[in-house]
């Protein structure tokens, strides 16, 4: 029997889904402790209902999807009016050496991915499917460059790419807390924490501040940004290189707050931006995860596993001796090495939820969850996806990716402070 729901249905159900996700969240603390998303909590649950359902010939489920593609559209044109120019000028030195850090691994990542999936006589395109784009790019990107994948030839690559986000999430939880807590211990960096002035997280904090009435401001610059991305996203095209439809509003509304922040003539409604993109984000990963056909993923379990289980050792070895030392060899260090764990494996959440757990137990130090938001929420979604190009050629094969302390406690703070304009991602409450 075959079940088709139309993209009315398939929105409700998406949102039937995330209640769902969020009723066994606040009473499942594994799952808040893991930061896993309330859309992906529930989703995976009637995924696995229609996965039985299909095994076993009681039904098939077919879904009209169209609202998905909108709903990316809008979340990730909020990320695009994150691209504050002053802010990074203001991040100082160590937040350049940090964006360049993250470049590093995204690289890192994909090319562990191509090597491995070359060892296993699999597809490198497959082998993309756990490397930066489900890892430092979370379900967002997974979901969204799943269907590009699938353009290629990659049979279920939107459920292998969001596989790999989920496992992303919780074991880049289960090792950065641990990672942090070691290189604090093991080298005595107590002494060398500082405790932070706060002023400027309050400033910045207050540009955030939500009016009701703004509401239909903030939803009209989203889609005058969309609408001028559709121009920017053609341009794109005919460079050759594959972009999912959403790269030329996320362009266009990073330009729109820029002349917005520069020219002081109007006011983009930041805060107000932030609430309707988490919304898109959990319409979006609702429709997402209700769409997976697990059944894809039994002939690819074993080779899922070893890639998966090779980025791990990646984020490990990379977090332990290459942010902790490139960063200073100090408790901030520590911290941020216990925190790029998170992100680099799942997403901010999982990465504040790290250092703060560093932070709670690390006696006479104060904890600054506030502080420490990323501002690789914005690499991850933006110049993330022009280095995926890199990767991916348009008869499916892989391409030749590439031609032949200011005051530390100053930097850090900065850091720490102008980062906090970043995307706060699937809070799933």
């Amino acid at each position: 029997m075959k079940i088709q729901l139309d993209m009315y249905q398939t929105i409700a159900v998406a949102v039937v889904v995330l209640m769902l996700g969020k009723f066994l969240k606040k009473r499942c603390s594994v799952l808040e402790r893991f930061c896993i998303p309330a859309p992906v909590i529930g989703g995976v649950l009637f995924a696995i209902f229609t996965c039985i359902c299909y095994a076993t010939g009681i039904a098939e489920f077919e879904f009209d999807d169209i609202l998905k593609e909108v709903c990316m559209v809008f979340f990730f044109t909020s990320v695009g009016f994150q691209a504050n120019l002053k802010v990074l000028k203001s991040g100082g030195k160590s937040l350049i050496v940090f964006l360049g850090l993250v470049i590093t691994l995204i690289l890192c990542q994909n090319f562990l991915a191509i090597g491995l999936s070359k060892l296993l006589h699999i597809s490198p395109l497959v082998g993309l499917c756990t490397g930066s784009i489900p890892m430092v790019g979370g379900h967002g990107t997974a979901g969204a460059f799943g269907p590009v994948l699938e353009d290629f030839g990659v049979k279920g690559a939107s459920t292998l790419c969001t596989a790999g986000a989920t496992f992303g999430l919780i074991a880049g939880s289960m090792i950065g807390g641990p990672i942090g807590k070691r290189l604090i211990e093991k080298k005595n960096l107590l002494s060398t924490a500082i405790v932070e002035d706060d002023s400027l997280l309050v400033e910045e904090e207050k540009k955030h501040e939500r009016h009701t009435s703004m509401y239909p401001s903030a939803v009209f610059q989203l889609i005058i940004a969309i609408g001028i991305g559709t121009i920017v996203s053609y341009f794109l095209s005919m460079t050759g290189l594959t972009f999912p439809i959403y790269i030329g509003a996320m362009i266009a509304a990073a330009v729109i707050r820029n002349v917005g922040e520069y020219s002081g003539k109007f006011t983009i409604y930041m805060g107000e931006i932030n609430d309707i993109g988490g919304i898109s984000l959990s319409l979006f990963l609702g429709i997402a995860m209700i769409t997976l056909k697990l059944w894809q993923l039994a002939e690819l379990a074993l080779p899922l596993m070893t890639l998966l289980g090779g980025q791990v050792v990646l984020m490990f070895l990379y977090a332990y001796f290459v942010i902790f030392t490139v960063m200073g060899r100090d408790y901030d260090a520590a911290v941020l090495s216990a925190g790029v764990c998170g992100f680099g494996m799942g997403a901010t959440p999982n990465a504040m939820a790290n250092m703060q757990a560093i932070r709670s137990v690390s006696q006479g130090v104060p904890s600054d969850p506030a502080g420490r938001k990323f501002i690789c929420r914005l690499s991850e979604q933006s110049g993330n996806h022009i280095l995926y190009q890199f990767f991916i050629k348009c008869n499916g094969e892989i391409l030749k990716c590439f031609g032949k302390k200011e005051k530390r406690k100053k930097s850090n703070m900065m850091l720490q402070v102008k980062t906090l304009q970043s995307r706060r991602f699937i809070q799933g409450k």
